[in-house]
């Protein structure tokens, strides 16, 4: 695609600021740093690293990029307009801004009257003030500046005229971008889209009147001072929230309005609800609206950035993430299996490499043998649909299913029993047995487990024992302390998540249970099952399952690489 002034985007990633102000998610400065190098190779333009003002934690991450700086991307760092009644030079957050040592800077100012007078406690001529000397002194040190126009369209739905004052002390000062806030995430996009439309026109007229001061041979700005330097017109950008669940609607409204700058996070991350959802925008941007943002070989990486992101900041990944989720592209029922094999189009609005994503047969009671067929060329094996071991695959699922077991949420055991029927399936260990003991003491608030396994590999057998902090753990603990001598590989497995479901409760503690173990490497993630009236036996089903798939994968790995080489 040719870039041009009329589809280039500027993409500003907010995840290491607004996303860390999600419940529950917290980062290391080790963490922000994979993330900001992360952000870089993903080819987005600018990175909002923090406010050094307010956080020593930030201070020392921008201390560390000085030293092993990013390659294309501006880090920025973030921080308010000076308090009132005092001098931006005299303000020691603003000291804090300019030792991060960025070429670029943004600043958050009130655009919302009811935040001057009831927030600030300070009058609307002040805050004006406030903004313009901000703006100007962080010029005058050679900063260039991006202005974050908090509660913007709240502050213009109540008092137009007043928030326009504003971005317009913002851009006098010397604002290259200014940025519309809806803060609060209550916006709808036609509001979105007029009042964008509303800014750009009144701000042409500021514009043009900036364009005719700047041709006198000096320009005189509000605080007195003298430059031969003509202002930047600025541009429009926006920042949406997701309270309303409009956050990625409502930025698309405002760039197809005139913004030229998209701000938002990682995965949605952010205080709240959430704010706009880059991993959304940047495809519905550029594959469907014609705009560039990146490029095509950094959209690809777009899914993996997703999961990296995820898994830094220790949040399962969303399975039904749009673009990025691993059920964005899946098929479940029979017939669109069939059809998406025959033609993609019939049920994929856009291709799911385009975004490093992949398609998905899912496999269930629902399924047809078309499902089983797809899911077998996923795994590398072409079966004919009269292959007589392709219709024992499809009964023996069925048969498992009415047992309880459930596929769909367990697709590396559906591989392995694929393998099985097949004669594929490499046996790595043999376990001959386990034993649990649990030690439950009243004062404590924990129960100590331990668990004693039984291992066959390569004709030795390996007795060994673990603690844990519940049976589960224990046993875990004691297989991978068993195995991972013959398979150093597995010290990188971990057990990311584990669910149990009684399937008929009305027999008590009898009840058939279902357990689900989700493992991961660091690279991938992979779903087992076990399903047993015994909850322990069900868990160690799924446990085992997960680390002879997650074996599985290591060696089909390498067996590939061998191959490429």
């Amino acid at each position: 695609m040719t870039i041009t002034p009329s589809n280039q985007l500027w993409l500003y990633d907010t995840t290491l600021r607004d996303g860390t102000q999600r419940e529950g998610l917290s980062v290391s400065i080790e963490d922000k740093l994979r993330i900001a190098h992360k952000l870089d190779d993903l080819g987005i333009p600018f990175i909002e690293g923090g406010w050094p003002g307010a956080n020593p934690k930030d201070v020392q991450f921008f201390w560390e990029l000085q030293e092993n700086p990013l390659k294309q991307a501006e880090v920025v760092p973030f921080c308010s307009t000076r308090r009132p009644h005092t001098k931006a030079a005299d303000e020691p957050m603003l000291q804090a801004i300019l030792a991060a040592g960025t070429r670029w800077v943004t600043i958050f100012g009130k655009s919302w009257d009811l935040h001057v007078t009831a927030g600030l406690k300070t009058s609307l001529e002040e805050n004006l003030a406030m903004i313009g000397d901000t703006i100007e002194y962080l010029r005058s040190q050679g900063r260039r500046v991006i202005y974050d126009a908090e509660h913007w369209f709240d502050g213009y739905k109540q008092n137009p005229d007043y928030a326009l004052q504003t971005l317009k002390a913002a851009m006098t000062a010397g604002a290259e971008w200014l940025v519309l806030c809806d803060t609060n995430g209550g916006t709808l996009p036609h509001e979105v889209s007029q009042i964008v439309k509303d800014v750009s026109c009144q701000l042409s007229v500021v514009s043009c009147q900036e364009k005719t001061l700047s041709q006198s041979p000096t320009l005189r700005l509000r605080s007195g001072q003298v430059t031969n330097h003509q202002l930047p017109i600025p541009q429009i950008g926006i920042h949406t929230h997701n309270d309303s669940e409009m956050a990625v609607a409502n930025a698309l409204a405002a760039v197809m309005a005139g913004a030229k700058m998209v701000q938002g996070t990682i995965n949605g991350y952010g205080e709240r609800c959430g704010n706009a959802n880059l991993c959304s925008l940047i495809p519905n941007l550029q594959l469907k609206l014609g705009y560039s943002c990146i490029g095509e070989h950094q959209l690809n990486q777009l899914t993996e950035a997703s999961r990296f992101v995820s898994e830094v900041v220790n949040l399962a990944p969303d399975e039904h993430a749009p673009f990025v989720g691993r059920s964005a592209f899946a098929h479940k029922g029979g017939i669109h299996v069939s059809a998406v094999e025959r033609n993609p189009l019939t049920y994929e609005h856009i291709q799911p490499e385009l975004v490093g994503n992949q398609r998905r047969i899912v496999i269930s009671e629902q399924s047809g043998l078309s499902n089983v067929l797809a899911k077998a060329r996923t795994l590398g094996i072409e079966l004919d649909k009269d292959h007589p071991q392709a219709r024992q695959i499809l009964q023996r699922m069925k048969d498992l299913e009415s047992q309880g077991y459930q596929f769909e949420a367990a697709e590396a055991s559906f591989a392995l029993l694929m393998y099985e029927v097949l004669g594929l399936r490499q046996q790595f260990f043999e376990v001959q047995g386990f034993q649990v003991h649990c030690d439950l003491v009243e004062v404590k608030e924990t129960t100590n487990s331990l668990a004693t396994v039984k291992v066959a590999v390569n004709g030795k057998n390996i007795l060994e024992a673990a603690e844990g902090n519940g049976p589960v753990a224990a046993l875990d603990a004691a297989l991978r302390k068993a195995l991972v001598n013959f398979y150093p590989q597995i010290a990188d497995f971990e057990l990311t998540d584990y669910k149990v479901r009684i399937l008929n409760g009305n027999t008590g503690t009898s009840a058939k249970t279902r357990a689900l173990v989700e493992s991961g490497n660091g690279q991938q993630r992979w779903t087992t099952i076990g399903v047993s009236s015994n909850i322990l036996e069900a868990s160690y089903q799924a446990v085992v399952a997960g680390l002879e798939y997650g074996l599985l994968l290591h060696f089909q790995a390498e067996k590939a690489l061998k191959v490429e080489t």
